[in-house]
């Protein structure tokens, strides 16, 4: 009978420190996937932003190539009405 309860108590604190390894195993895993997602967004949110001022370049771009155009266009009928003077 002594024997019983000894086997039971020492299966019960292994069991114990079984647990308890596993809790802080998994808590250790969970701040470092916390930290890896961290890491992740910060790098995404830096893309955007990139990837927000190379769109607002390019739209300015996108608007002055008209300007741009019809500059050219009023240019080359200058040039035509000065040659047609001569």
């Amino acid at each position: 009978m002594e024997a019983v309860i000894a086997a039971a108590i020492t299966g019960a604190f292994s069991v114990l420190g079984i647990v308890i390894s596993n809790i802080k195993s998994n808590k250790k895993i969970g701040d470092q996937i916390e930290h890896q997602l961290d890491t992740a967004q910060a790098v995404t949110d830096c893309k955007i932003e990139e990837l927000t001022r190379e769109v607002r370049e390019h739209n300015n771009f996108a608007k002055r190539v008209p300007v741009l155009e019809e500059q050219i266009r009023v240019a080359n009928h200058r040039i035509a009405d000065l040659e047609n003077s001569k």
